[in-house]
């Protein structure tokens, strides 16, 4: 019998702070995301060498210095990577923030290098579009949020292995027009670029996969008082926040992308 292969080494790129609910429970989106791929890989300990095929590190690349916060791409780096997550975040993936031009210039190379894969997630959907030439911008169809069916297309369907897809989704910024090399994967009325791939390079959905019920209720109400939604989209959301998703399933898809 042949060795199992090394873990694969998963930079998360945290992008912002959970609200106090997810903070108290997940500590950060690496916490989440560490969720999340536990219940995909049926494993409660992602850090047991014996077990885990993924080795998860996190990079808060929103505070503190630039040069140190991100892990080195190069294939004899101290401690190399083999890809790379970026999470979601509040802040406006078009902005000209300096660590939001930071972090578009490393994905960008990321993604030029070829050896290093990258999943976006919401806002890193984003980045991923704006490092690869798209327009992100403000969706003037306004916000998307709770559970959403997405419509998949016929390399969707063989992407995601099913006809259906349901997601949490927090939104209304968007990839607004297909990067060059890309193939979509999902759309809705709403929002045209749900989900993109380049095979062997990169995957990125719009929604988050990583939300549970309770986190999107938080979040909505958090929102809701603090006057960023209106009363009746805020509702809306409510009555869909606890539908079912396919959550699970789709970090189920990044780790056979990982695996490629």
């Amino acid at each position: 019998m042949g060795s199992a292969p090394p873990p694969i080494r998963l930079a998360i790129l945290e992008t912002d702070t959970p609200v106090p609910g997810i903070q108290a429970q997940y500590k950060t989106y690496g916490g989440v995301f560490r969720h999340l791929f536990s219940r995909a890989l049926s494993l409660p300990d992602l850090d047991d060498p014996a077990r885990s095929p993924l080795r998860i590190s996190h990079h808060d690349v929103v505070n503190g210095d630039f040069a140190s916060a991100y892990p080195d791409p190069a294939p004899d780096a101290a401690d190399p990577i083999d890809a790379i997550l970026i999470t979601g975040s509040k802040h406006n993936s078009f902005d000209a923030e300096p660590w939001i031009e930071h972090l578009v210039q490393y994905t960008r190379r990321i993604l030029e290098g070829g050896r290093v894969k990258v999943i976006g997630v919401c806002f890193g959907h984003q980045i991923v579009g704006r490092a690869l030439g798209a327009q992100v911008g403000r969706n003037d169809r306004g916000w998307e949020i709770s559970v959403v069916p997405l419509e998949l297309n016929e390399e969707g369907k063989k992407v995601f292995g099913r006809d259906t897809l349901r997601i949490h989704q927090m939104h209304r910024d968007a990839v607004l027009t297909l990067p060059p090399g890309c193939t979509p994967l999902a759309s809705t009325a709403a929002c045209p670029i749900q989900a993109m791939y380049i095979p062997g390079r990169m995957i990125a959905v719009q929604g988050h996969p990583e939300f549970t019920e309770d986190m999107v209720r938080e979040i909505l109400q958090l929102r809701k008082y603090g006057g960023i939604l209106s009363d009746d989209i805020f509702e809306d959301g409510m009555r869909r926040v606890g539908d079912e998703h396919d959550g699970v399933e789709i970090a189920r898809v990044f780790m056979r992308f990982l695996r490629e």
